[in-house]
Formats: structure tokens, sequence, C-alpha cells
């Protein structure tokens, strides 16, 4: 006759080891990286030494065009750093001292010296190699050099903090509804813990952020406010799930481990690329330049 097993069943986890929430996060040290890169942004913005943010922006440029071409490196492609990281410098240099337009040569010129470097190598896999290197331009260093843009008025720091604090917004509603009532997934083959009551939840704290800016920031109208912080919780979104298909296609959970709670440095970054050129564009629109 078998022994009857009576020992008591495992703990789940390590002793003294915190386990992730429901939403798969680390929550406290999430919080407190999220604080100290608010932080890390808000007091140079806000400094005489504008140009500190700057030096910020362009190294979350250079981390986050880091991890992208080491995860696209797994995939066989074969992106060229050296330029990519001289290029999203540039980027982000440019577009805050000349504008718009010297960013978009800035991108054209980046491309074209990632084509030319990798013409030293065979001609085997040339237009996937292009292809990533076009892709990793424009994703990252691009999309980030609209901050700059952003930032570059009388009252830049109140358009850059309109941009990220909307952002962070949808990030923050959207983990809480989801916590508390998600049930519908939004999209499961490609990230299982976004759900619909999230989505709604993010949609409800961007247009109430989006009002609460407008007026305290600006002196603009709330419905403008509430018409930008719709559209920033779109494109937030579709950032978050776009990066969220890129990391599934490559078969990793996060593109980095620099960040406690967070993952790496474009799992911060993901909604608020696509964001950063709606923001520019509906500010623009929306509030009259001092």
């Amino acid at each position: 006759m078998a022994a009857i097993d009576t020992a008591p069943a495992p703990a789940q986890g390590a002793p003294g080891k915190r386990e992730p929430g429901r939403a798969g996060r680390n929550l406290p040290a999430a919080i407190g990286v999220g604080l100290a890169l608010g932080a890390l942004v808000t007091v140079p913005l806000y400094s005489p030494y504008r140009w500190v943010f700057i030096g910020v922006l362009a190294a979350a440029v250079l981390l986050g065009t880091y991890e992208i071409v080491k995860a696209l490196r797994t995939l066989g492609a074969q992106p060229p750093m050296v330029p990519l990281q001289i290029g999203g410098v540039a980027m982000v240099v440019l577009a805050y001292r000349e504008g718009p337009e010297a960013l978009f040569l800035a991108l054209v010129l980046t491309v074209l010296a990632c084509l030319a470097w990798r013409l030293a190598d065979p001609a085997e896999g040339f237009l996937r190699d292009v292809a990533a290197s076009t892709f990793t331009a424009a994703y990252v260093p691009f999309l980030a050099a609209f901050a700059s843009l952003l930032s570059m008025p009388a009252d830049g720091p109140r358009r850059v903090t309109a941009f990220i604090a909307v952002v962070v917004c949808s990030d923050v509603g959207g983990y809480a509804a989801g916590v508390l009532f998600g049930k519908h997934p939004m999209a499961p083959s490609v990230s299982p813990k976004k759900s619909w009551e999230g989505f709604a939840g993010s949609l409800t704290a961007c247009a109430i952020a989006g009002a609460v800016f407008f007026v305290t920031l600006f002196d603009a109208s709330p419905l403008l406010g509430v018409a930008y912080g719709l559209a920033v919780v779109v494109t937030a979104t579709l950032g978050d799930l776009g990066e969220s298909m890129v990391k599934r296609d490559i078969g990793i959970k996060d593109m980095g481990t620099l960040l406690p709670g967070h993952g790496g440095i474009m799992d911060r970054l993901d909604s608020l690329l696509p964001t950063a050129p709606v923001a520019w564009l509906l500010l623009a629109a929306f509030v009259s330049y001092p």
C-alpha cells in the first residue's frame, strides 16, 4: 500500500521574493523606476539648461537603438550599430537646433550611411539588413526627435509635459482598469494581458488628463484637451501593441533588463515614440505659440 504524502504543499515563490502582480509587474520596482525616470526628464527640462534634456533624450535614443539592433540580430539581420547611433544623436540634436526640415534630412542621411556601411559586406542579406536599418532609424531616433521639436518653443517644457504625462496616464489608467476589471482580451495573440476594460481605463484617464493639462498649462479649451487625450491613447496603445508584436516575432519577453519592473528602455519608449509626432502636430494646431 502506497504511503500517503502528508507533507505541506510548497509555498508559491521563493521565501522573501516578491511575486509579480496580476499584470505581470513588480509594482514597487516599477513605481520607483518610473518616478526616477520622471525626475531625470523633468529636472533638466525645467532648468535654465534645456540642452541637458536633449542630452537625456539622446542617451535614451542610444540605449533604445542598441536594444533594437541587438534584438534584430537574433533574427539574422545585421543593421550597422555605428551609423545608427551617430545618426540617431544627430536627429535629436538637429531637430532641436534647426527644426523639422533638419530632422528629415538627418533621417535620410542616416539611412544612406547605413546603406554605404553595408556595402563593405557580401551581397547576401543586403536588402534584409537595409530594411532593418531603415526600420530602426525611423522607429527610434526619428520618432524620439519629435520630443526635441516639442521642447523648442518658449513654452516647450509645458508641451513636453503634456506629451509625456498624458501617455503616462494612458499606461496607469489602462493598468489599473485592466487589473481590476480586465476580462476581455484586446489582442490575445499579441499581448494577452491587455484588455478592452484596460483600454477603457486609458481612454478615461487620457480624456481627463488632456482636459486638465490644456486648462492649467495652456489656458486652452478643455474640449481640445479631451480630443488631444483621445488621440494620445490611440497612438500610445498602438505603440504598445506594435512593440509587443515585434517582441513576439523575435521571441523575447522584454527588450532588455535595464529598468527593474519595466524591462528595457524600449519597453518604456514603446508608447511614447509613436505618440511624439502626433502630440507635436496636435499641440501646434490647438495651442498658439507664445
